[in-house]
């Protein structure tokens, strides 16, 4: 049976069903109370080719439903399956349909770009290669995960599992994607510096009917786009499996490759872009007294920023006076602060401190020159004293977010998912966000957060529930979750999942890849 794919690109897919995820939300939340959380709405579209297609249904920008394909209508099995099992082959067919659709972009990448001969002749070997990086041994990779994808569910149109083919892939052909990610740095510095042949190629290319208005960049970023969003599919996955079935256990242990996966390629971007800017600090830096080594493997930028420091004694303190606050430039690293004035280009030291030996204390608004006020105390600071100083910061957000960057561990407004709360507040993101500085998140569209913080000039602080990550955002990309089900399915998945992540590390090899065992070692679910 041959499958057909409509040429609709990953960047499209992935907003659609993205933005399905919020109206789904959306009508749980306000429209239907009462609706379960793992109900499906649905509209009555009829495909209308006769065999089993991998085909996504652009009328109305809704994605193709398994349950709407006519070889799936013709076959009865919607009247004889149970409500549970037609979710989960929603959840499986999603898996499916979006790898083709990305394939489908990736296809575009080489085909468009990157074997495009004036494109080529505008840049050399090696901006090629920086440009592009191993993308060829992505492709490859994805083309016999898709093949594998394609096996099975052409075997039957009722899905058997898709988690097992994951997880072969995962374990043994995804570390691709790691040196992809890693390299997207070098592969962001050679587009900017382009010359302008390169410049004006690449804006012909990119108004080519093909590419669909999309960004260049926007074809370079899929592998880690994808790696992550696959992440979650599989966790949708888990979600709806019987506990102690074969498809939890592969659910489980595709999942656990995939977190290592996504885990390294984060890790491994993060040590380029920190070390880099630790050197580049370091350079900026003039020590009065005692020198403090900069630069180290483990150490990192957590925020930096001037803030308004208080001068003279409390005593002293009058409104009238003119130099009531000299301006300071903080650099706050994951395991040290720098307390420091800046000079031309220059940072002269003045003060450090361990980040564990700080402590900070609101202090109420005392009119307009004392608005947006806390205190900071070095416990022992450089010169193994106890220093107070009292900060103004330029706004409201601004002071909240230095007080929890200062001191971490102090107590938020909401509760942290970690401490087992029955209810607190939950937002889902609407719209894409990428962090401007290091204390804030990247958010993507359809994200669920714990909320931690709120502040009433429009910021939030969050904790995602899928991976935990915790980080500031602005509040106008986000909507609050009214629904209190809704919230405490939210919570319950998310613990599903973070158990169920547990229990596969301890259980280790006594979870098998149930199919496929004895294929053939070059794609062992394919046979030709």
């Amino acid at each position: 049976m041959s499958i057909a794919l409509e040429p609709f690109l990953y960047q499209e897919y992935r907003d659609t069903s993205k933005q399905q995820e919020i109206e789904q939300r959306r009508q749980r939340d306000n429209l239907f109370p009462g609706v379960n959380a793992g109900t499906v709405v649905t509209d009555s579209g009829v495909m209308s080719p006769p065999v089993l297609q991998l085909q996504l249904r652009n009328s109305a920008q809704s994605l193709t439903l398994w349950q709407n394909l006519e070889a799936v209508q013709a076959s009865g099995l919607l009247t004889q399956l149970p409500h549970k099992e037609i979710i989960m082959q929603e959840a499986m067919f999603e898996l499916v349909t979006s790898e083709a659709s990305y394939y489908k972009s990736l296809e575009i990448l080489e085909t468009h770009f990157l074997r495009n001969p004036v494109l080529v002749n505008t840049l050399s070997q090696s901006d090629m290669h920086f440009l592009f990086s191993n993308i060829e041994e992505v492709m490859k990779a994805s083309e016999r995960f898709l093949m594998d994808l394609e096996h099975r569910i052409e075997k039957s149109i009722l899905i058997s599992d898709v988690c097992d083919i994951v997880y072969y892939h995962a374990a043994n052909h995804f570390n691709v994607f790691i040196t992809y990610v890693i390299n997207q740095a070098y592969q962001e510095k050679n587009y900017r510096q382009g010359n302008q042949q390169f410049r004006d190629t690449m804006a012909a290319l990119e108004n080519h009917p093909r590419v669909r208005g999309l960004s260049f960049t926007s074809f370079l970023i899929l592998p880690f786009q994808r790696i992550t969003r696959l992440k979650l599919l599989v966790q949708n996955i888990l979600k709806k499996a019987e506990e102690n079935s074969d498809r939890e256990a592969n659910a489980i242990k595709a999942h656990q490759e995939l977190e290592k996966i996504v885990k390294e390629c984060n890790e491994g971007v993060r040590k380029m872009g920190r070390t880099e800017e630790l050197i580049s600090i370091e350079k900026t830096l003039e020590f009065k007294s005692k020198s403090v080594p900069i630069i180290s493997h483990s150490r990192w930028l957590l925020k930096k920023g001037e803030l308004q420091l208080m001068g003279g004694p409390k005593s002293t303190r009058t409104m009238r006076s003119r130099k009531l606050y000299q301006p300071v430039y903080l650099f706050l690293f994951n395991n040290l602060l720098l307390v420091t004035k800046r000079s031309g280009d220059k940072f002269q030291v003045i003060d450090s401190c361990t980040r564990a030996m700080l402590r900070t204390e609101d202090l109420e608004d005392q009119g307009q020159q004392l608005a947006n006020v806390f205190n900071l105390k070095l416990l022992e600071n450089q010169d193994e004293r106890q220093v107070n100083y009292m900060l103004k910061t330029s706004s409201m957000s601004d002071k909240l977010r230095w007080m929890c960057a200062l001191t971490p561990n102090r107590r938020t407004r909401f509760m942290s998912t970690s401490t087992h709360q029955a209810d607190s507040p939950q937002v889902q993101c609407i719209q894409s966000y990428t962090a401007q500085e290091p204390d804030e998140l990247s958010t993507e569209m359809a994200d669920i957060l714990n909320l931690l913080e709120r502040t009433d000039d429009g910021w939030m602080m969050g904790e995602r529930l899928h991976d935990g990550e915790r980080g500031w955002f602005p509040s106008r990309v986000a909507e609050e979750i009214q629904n209190k089900e809704v919230r405490a399915q939210n919570l319950r998945e998310a613990f599903r999942i973070q158990q169920a992540y547990e229990s596969g590390l301890h259980s280790g090899a006594k979870i098998g890849v149930r199919a496929g065992r004895h294929a053939p070692k070059g794609s062992i679910f394919s046979k030709s």
